[in-house]
């Protein structure tokens, strides 16, 4: 008995506790004038922006285009100041990633990448996108998440220290799902909540809130367009753009409901658009790969300034990352990843793969010369698969080839391009700089000789070029140019 009513006291005391910090963490929302529980005050949301916006920078990148940069900028400044937090300064940033992206920080700091803004069409679909996610900022959602992660911490810590026995993994993984319950409001409706105050904010601005609804129209694109390359690939299909603009259809009745009310906020009985000013303002914008990470054209690959190329094998889809190259044949049936390291030590390929790559179970090892350059290749196993393991040295770095499949038994089939891949690195050659450089987007006035199916011919876009040149102009995916307008191709 004593036993119960020590836990009862102590469950009283843990209720008290939490219920205390619930009610010092409620505040007015900016947006609903209603409390919100937020367990972080405004100085520490500012700080969390501040605080990870380098974090962001050095990830992604700052696109080096300071127009444009301005021009974006001054796009959000002007749905900044109608907002329900005009007293934040804002800062958009262009993050120079092919990505299709948009997101915000706590605090005000909002990016887009200049992935995105190569599809769009309009001023009015840019301020779309930078008012939705000034949503996310008014509304504050990211501290509302937060807020409810730290509090599923708090219950789980409070818990455990009254009752030893929820210190198990089977109760803390209730807490962590209890927490995620909490977390699934940053979802559905706080998305349609964004687009909702997004609408407003055009509106409010000039600018038309049916925006908001062409901009989910380029996204859906977008996702039809990836789901049919990823069936491709043999692989499931995953959109790379956050929250409700990604996920609903661009008829879905709540949207166009929340659309539609940002009407009364009109201020004009004319709202912006600006199509021809925003295709003249990205003339000239990186397209595609930048050089800094090295260029795909067709199955070949080029890197002005670690200077070199290299061919993957026909029909593969090429992915360029970060940190290395991933080649992927149809229905994922084998892969290849090629990395680059530093030579640190005067050792041949063969003692750098023992000593470096720590694989000392190596078959079938032989050299490779490839363009009078020094390298080694071999077979060993891999969660029970063969694979091939290549390096090759130019110049004071050592290039990693791996190749692997997914069905062991079709190993042979692929082990040619395995080698071939290895075998066609080269030094860039003087021919091959112009390839090295970056695409980029030009805006033209549309002739009687110009289509679609030209243009795709004589463009450097790797995947799916004829496809990507309707996505860019809003066309996808049977629109074709007209005689007259002005439209995006790429070179």
């Amino acid at each position: 008995m004593s036993t119960y009513r020590t836990r009862l006291n102590s469950l009283c005391l843990m209720a008290g506790a939490f219920l205390f910090f619930i009610v010092a963490g409620c505040a007015q929302n900016p947006v609903t004038g209603t409390s919100d529980f937020v367990m972080l005050s405004e100085d520490s949301e500012i700080a969390i922006g501040r605080t990870n916006h380098p974090k962001i920078i050095a990830q992604y990148g700052r696109y080096e285009d300071e127009a444009l940069q301005s021009y974006v900028q001054s796009v959000g400044e002007r749905l900044a100041a109608v907002s329900h937090r005009s007293d934040l300064h804002y800062r958009f940033t262009v993050l120079d990633s092919p990505v299709i992206n948009a997101f915000a920080l706590p605090g005000g700091y909002i990016y887009i990448t200049r992935g995105l803004m190569a599809y769009l069409n309009s001023e009015a679909e840019l301020a779309a996108v930078l008012g939705h996610e000034i949503g996310h900022v008014t509304a504050r959602h990211g501290v509302r998440q937060q807020s409810a992660a730290q509090a599923a911490g708090l219950g789980y810590t409070l818990g455990a220290i009254l009752f030893p026995e929820l210190r198990a993994a089977p109760s803390q993984d209730l807490f962590n799902i209890l927490g995620g319950a909490l977390l699934s409001g940053y979802g559905r409706e706080h998305e349609l909540e964004s687009d909702g105050l997004g609408a407003e904010y055009l509106a409010r601005s000039g600018y038309n809130p049916n925006a908001m609804i062409d901009v989910i129209k380029v996204l859906k694109d977008q996702e039809l367009f990836a789901a049919a390359q990823a069936k491709k690939l043999g692989q499931e299909s995953q959109s790379s753009y956050h929250g409700l603009f990604a996920s609903h259809p661009d008829n879905d009745t709540r949207l166009k409901q929340v659309v539609a009310a940002a009407a009364k906020y009109k201020t004009t009985k004319d709202t912006l658009i600006n199509h021809d000013i925003y295709l003249t303002k990205i003339d000239g914008m990186t397209f595609g790969d930048s050089e800094k990470q090295g260029i795909r054209s067709g199955r070949n690959f080029y890197h002005l300034a670690m200077q070199f190329a290299l061919t993957f094998p026909q029909n593969w889809h090429v992915n360029n990352k970060p940190d290395s190259l991933q080649a992927i044949a149809n229905q994922s049936k084998a892969l290849i990843e090629v990395g680059a390291a530093d030579i640190n030590r005067k050792i041949g390929p063969q003692a750098f793969i023992k000593q470096r790559l720590k694989i000392d179970n190596l078959r079938n090892g032989q050299p490779l010369n490839p363009n009078g350059l020094t390298g080694y290749t071999g077979l060993f196993e891999v969660q029970g698969k063969p694979a091939r393991i290549s390096v090759v040295y130019l110049m004071d770095r050592a290039f990693i080839f791996f190749g692997s499949v997914k069905d062991k038994s079709q190993f042979d089939q692929f082990d040619q391009e395995f080698v071939d891949c290895a075998n066609s690195l080269h030094r860039l050659r003087e021919d091959e700089i112009a390839l090295a450089k970056a695409q980029k987007i030009e805006v033209v006035d549309i002739q009687k000789t110009d289509n679609y199916t030209s243009w795709a011919k004589g463009s450097r876009i790797t995947n799916s070029p004829l496809t990507q040149l309707k996505l860019l102009n809003g066309d996808y995916p049977n629109g074709e140019l007209v005689l007259g307008q002005r439209a995006k191709r790429v070179r």
